[in-house]
C-alpha cells in the first residue's frame, strides 16, 4: 500500500485492560507499526487522563481522542491539558472533540444536550480564549472534531485542522474531503476515518463469526439519532436501523478479513482520508484482538 496518508488503530477495548497492564499493550501497538492510537470517552477512563498514559508509554506512537466530549470538561480546563500533553509528548497528541449524544451527555453526565454545531462553535471560542500561562506550553496540539453532517464537517474545516468520521463509508469520506477542501486553508485538512474490521481467522471460513460482531458492534449505535442521521444521508432507511443494524448496514460499515479490510483501507484514503484508523473487533469488548492487530498490520505492511 502505497500512499502519504497514515494507518492507525481506534479501540474501545483498553478499558478493560488494568492501569498495570495497559502500557505493555499500547507498547505492542507502537510495536507493530501502526502510526497512531484512538479510542473515545463514555463510560471508561477519563480521555485526557487516558491519552497521557498511553503517551508516556510509547515514544513514536501518535495518541488522538476519537473524541472527547466537550461536555466531560470546560474548554479552560481542555485547553490546559491538552497543551500539557502536546508539550509532554513532543507534539505526539491530537485533541479530538465531539459533541458526544443526548443519552450520554443527559442521563450519565445531567447536562442538556444542546444544537451540535452551535454548541460546539461556542467550545471552540472558549478554547480559542482560554488563557496559556504556563511556560513552554503555549502552544495547542492539532484538533479534529467528530464530523458526520456536512455543517459540523464545514466546522471542522474553518475552525480546526480537520474532521473525524465514524462508522461511515468510502462515499461519506469523498463528501467530507470535497467539504474540507472548499476552504480557502494553504494547509489542507486532515480527514482521519475510523473503519470497523473483523479480521479473526475464524471469520474466513465462518460468516456468522463476523456476522455476531459486527451486530454487536452496531447495536449501540443504531439506537442514536447522530449515526442513523447519517446513514440516511448515505441512503439508507428505517428497515437499516433496526438494534444492531440489517445485514445490508453492517457489509457496510464493518469489513470481513485481511484482504476485504485492506482494500477498505485504500478505498478511503483514495477517497481523501489523510489517515485511516482500523478498529479490529475481537471476540470480546473488553479484552485488546492483539493477535489481529498483528495479522493486519502485517497485511497492510506497517512497520517494515
Amino acid at each position: 500500500m502505497t500512499s502519504d496518508a497514515t494507518i492507525g488503530l481506534w479501540t474501545g477495548t483498553l478499558d478493560g485492560v488494568p492501569v498495570t497492564d495497559v502500557t505493555d499493550v499500547v507498547r505492542q501497538v507502537e510495536q507493530q507499526g501502526w502510526h497512531s492510537l484512538w479510542f473515545g470517552e463514555a463510560y471508561g477512563r477519563e480521555a485526557l487522563t487516558a491519552a497521557q498514559l498511553y503517551l508516556g508509554a510509547t515514544s513514536s506512537l501518535v495518541v488522538g481522542t476519537g473524541i472527547a466530549s466537550i461536555y466531560a470538561r470546560d474548554a479552560v480546563a481542555t485547553a490546559s491539558a491538552a497543551r500539557t500533553l502536546h508539550a509532554v509528548s513532543g507534539g505526539r497528541f491530537v485533541l479530538g472533540l465531539g459533541v458526544s449524544h443526548a443519552p450520554l451527555v443527559e442521563r450519565m453526565r445531567g447536562h442538556l444536550y444542546a444544537k451540535p454545531v452551535a454548541a460546539m462553535r461556542e467550545y471552540l471560542d472558549a478554547l480559542d480564549a482560554a488563557p496559556a500561562a504556563v511556560a513552554g506550553e503555549e502552544q495547542n496540539p492539532p484538533r479534529l472534531l467528530a464530523a458526520l453532517g456536512p455543517k459540523m464537517i464545514e466546522l471542522s474545516r474553518d475552525r480546526t485542522a480537520g474532521a473525524h468520521p465514524y462508522l461511515v463509508t468510502p462515499e461519506h469520506t469523498s463528501m467530507a474531503r470535497e467539504i474540507l477542501d472548499a476552504g480557502d486553508s494553504e494547509h489542507r485538512p486532515e480527514l482521519v476515518v475510523e473503519q470497523a474490521a473483523v479480521v479473526d481467522p475464524a471469520a474466513d471460513s465462518d460468516e456468522s463469526v463476523w456476522s455476531e460482531r459486527a451486530h454487536a458492534h452496531l447495536n449501540i449505535y443504531t439506537g442514536l439519532p447522530n449515526y442513523r442521521n447519517n446513514w440516511e444521508r448515505l441512503g439508507f432507511g428505517q428497515d437499516d436501523f433496526v438494534r444492531g443494524g440489517s445485514a445490508k448496514l453492517a457489509d457496510a460499515m464493518v469489513t470481513r478479513g485481511l484482504e476485504a479490510t485492506t482494500r477498505r483501507v485504500q478505498e478511503h484514503i483514495d477517497a481523501g482520508a489523510t489517515s485511516v484508523v482500523v478498529q479490529v473487533l475481537g471476540a470480546r469488548m473488553d479484552v485488546p484482538p492483539v493477535g489481529d492487530w498483528a495479522r493486519l498490520a502485517g497485511a497492510l505492511g506497517l512497520g517494515r
